[in-house]
């Protein structure tokens, strides 16, 4: 249920600028990318300010591979979408609000705001530390990520390897998320934080959608505009 809580948090999109999100989205989307299908070290972060969202114990943090070499359930069946299509791809579902309470009018188009010397391609979806942040759509979990711009990262495909869903700037990842397990539509894999370069006091998620290749890097893809669909999404309660 939308709450003043919430509401207050939604208030703090009108704030978030150039300074958050500056270099947001599919990391590394920039220069060359790794050679021989290896992603860069992946170094893992110092521990985390206290917060009051919950984190999982030391002993049960999931970790974070170097490698991209991606663990799923099944292999998944080819993409059938031509280059390009991802925009008609995403119109043919309907996507639930990765934030809890937040309901589709509170949502604002961010995705070609400009962000340092780049285009945002993502929209931000603010909401106070700790709200809970559920899969979009079934698919798998595919990367727990950690980097400079996007904190902690989760990365999934759909069920058919066309799109690629990408959470940024949590604060905390579920229990038991892990990378290879499947998600449906509405389970809870983080929290809403300011990881990464968000800013501090306006804590939101960062959330972009991209249409991956035939090879389906999970840190690369073309960009798609999340915003129709999640504004003709459904609110996660």
């Amino acid at each position: 249920m939308w709450s003043p809580r919430l509401a207050a948090g939604a208030a703090l999109a009108a704030a978030l600028t150039i300074q958050g999100c500056s270099r947001d989205g599919p990391e590394p989307a920039q220069g060359t990318p790794p050679s021989g299908g290896q992603a860069p070290p992946v170094a893992v972060p110092s521990p985390l300010p206290p917060s009051s969202s919950p984190r999982l114990p030391a002993s049960e943090s999931p970790t974070l591979p170097a490698s991209v070499a991606v663990q799923r359930p099944a292999p998944m069946p080819a993409a059938s979408a031509a280059p390009g299509d991802g925009s008609a791809l995403l119109a043919e579902r309907r996507l639930l609000i990765p934030v809890e309470g937040v309901r589709p009018e509170a949502l604002r188009d961010t995705y070609t705001q400009r962000r340092g010397m780049r285009t945002h391609e993502a929209i931000d979806i603010a909401a106070p530390r700790g709200t809970r942040v559920f899969a979009v759509d079934d698919g798998v979990l595919v990367k727990l990520f950690y980097s400079v711009p996007g904190g902690l990262t989760i990365y999934q495909f759909d069920r058919e390897g066309a799109l690629a869903f990408y959470y940024a700037h949590l604060d905390g990842y579920a229990e038991g998320v892990k990378e290879g397990m499947a998600l449906r539509r509405g389970d809870l894999i983080g929290y809403v934080g300011s990881t990464g370069n968000a800013a501090t006091d306006a804590p939101h998620l960062h959330f972009a959608i991209f249409q991956l290749g035939p090879q389906r890097h999970w840190w690369k893809g073309d960009p798609v505009n999340p915003y129709p669909a999640l504004r003709n999404g459904t609110t996660a309660r």
